[in-house]
C-alpha cells in the first residue's frame, strides 16, 4: 500500500486536530429550512467559521429541534445553548416593555421599525435582558403579519367574528384579535401544521415568508394582506457564555451577527412581492383589508398596554412617528 508524503501526512494531521479541537456553538431557531432566519443563521455560522480560522463552528439546530421558543429561552439563560433566534413574545414574558413593539398598527414599514429597534428604546430593552442572563446581539427581522384563513377570503374584522386563530405566544397579539371579535388561542410554531390539518384553527397569522417555507397556505390559502402587526427576532446569547469569551471572540462573534442582520433584514425587505407571486402561483388567493377598521377595533389594546406598562408606551408611539418622517 503507498504511503501519504510526508507532508501530506502531516497536513492531513494537523487539519484533523484543528477540526477536533474546533469549539461547536449552537444557535436554535423554530425557523424551517429557507425561512429566513435560518438562512440568516446559516450565514453566521458561516462567517464565525471563516473569521475565527476554524476555532469555531457553528450548528444551526432548525425547526425546533432542540425545543420551541420557551425551552431554548430556558437553555440559554442556564448556559446549555450558546444562542436562540427567538420570537418577541416569549422573550416579552421576560422583559415586559418588549410588548409595545407588538402593538397593532404601530409600524407601517420595515425600516421604521429597525429605527425604533436600534434606537434608544431598542437599547433600553437589550439593558434589561443583560441583567435577566442574557446578551442581545441582534434584532433579526420577522416582517409585518398576514392573516390566513381556511375557507374565505377577509376584508373586515366581521369577517373574522368567532374565528379560531392560532396566534403567536404574545399577549399583546391575543388582545388585538380579541379585539377584533376571534377566538384566539396561542400555540408554538412548530406545533402549527398540525392543529391546522387536524382543524383546531380555521387560520394564523405570520409574514408572507414564514408562510412559504412552512407551506402554511397549502392549509390556509386565503390571505389577507392586513399587515397588522410587525414583530422582530430577538438573538439573544448566554451571559453565561458570553462573559468567558475574549474581548477579540466577542467582537468576531458581534461582527458575524451583524453582517446577518442585515442580511436577514434585506431579505424580509424585498420578499414579500416576490413571496406573493410564488404564493399565488401555488394557489394562494390574496384579499386587501379595510385597514381604518381594523385600526379602530384594535385602538383599545393601546390604553390596556399603556395602564400596564407606563410610558414605554407613548415613548414607542413617539418614537414610530419620529421614523415614519
Amino acid at each position: 500500500m503507498k504511503r501519504l508524503p510526508l507532508c501530506l501526512a502531516l497536513a492531513a494531521t494537523v487539519a484533523f486536530a484543528a477540526s477536533a479541537m474546533a469549539e461547536e456553538l449552537v444557535i436554535g431557531t423554530n425557523g424551517k429550512p429557507g425561512n429566513p432566519r435560518v438562512t440568516a443563521a446559516q450565514l453566521f455560522g458561516s462567517l464565525v467559521e471563516q473569521w475565527s480560522g476554524g476555532k469555531y463552528t457553528v450548528k444551526v439546530a432548525h425547526s425546533a429541534t432542540l425545543g420551541d421558543d420557551r425551552q431554548m429561552l430556558k437553555s440559554v439563560r442556564l448556559g446549555t445553548m450558546e444562542m436562540t433566534v427567538n420570537s418577541d413574545g416569549p422573550v416579552a414574558e421576560i422583559v415586559a416593555d418588549l410588548n409595545a413593539f407588538g402593538l397593532p398598527y404601530l409600524f407601517t414599514s420595515l425600516p421604521q421599525a429597525w429605527q425604533v429597534l436600534d434606537g434608544e428604546i431598542g437599547k433600553s430593552i437589550a439593558a434589561q435582558l443583560d441583567g435577566k442572563g442574557y446578551v442581545l446581539l441582534a434584532w433579526w427581522d420577522n416582517g409585518l403579519r398576514k392573516i390566513t384563513h381556511v375557507s374565505k377570503p377577509i376584508t373586515s374584522p366581521a369577517d373574522i367574528e368567532g374565528m379560531k386563530i392560532r396566534t403567536p405566544q404574545s399577549q399583546v397579539t391575543i388582545d388585538a384579535f380579541q379585539a377584533l371579535g376571534a377566538n384566539p388561542a396561542p400555540l408554538a410554531f412548530s406545533e402549527l401544521p398540525a392543529a391546522l390539518q387536524s382543524g383546531v384553527f380555521e387560520g394564523q397569522e405570520n409574514p408572507l415568508a414564514n408562510i412559504y417555507s412552512s407551506k402554511l397556505h397549502e392549509l390556509t390559502p386565503y390571505i389577507a394582506k392586513s399587515n397588522h402587526k410587525y414583530e422582530m427576532a430577538p438573538i439573544l446569547a448566554s451571559k453565561r457564555w458570553w462573559d468567558k469569551l475574549s474581548k477579540e471572540d466577542q467582537d468576531l462573534i458581534q461582527q458575524a451577527m451583524d453582517a446577518a442582520t442585515w442580511y436577514n433584514r434585506g431579505v424580509f425587505l424585498i420578499s414579500d412581492a416576490e413571496l406573493e407571486q410564488k404564493l399565488k402561483d401555488e394557489g394562494a388567493q390574496f384579499s386587501e383589508v379595510d385597514t381604518q377598521a381594523f385600526k379602530d377595533a384594535t385602538a383599545g389594546v393601546y390604553a390596556k398596554w399603556e395602564e400596564e406598562l407606563g410610558d414605554i408606551v407613548p415613548r414607542i408611539q413617539e418614537a414610530a412617528s419620529n421614523a415614519a418622517q
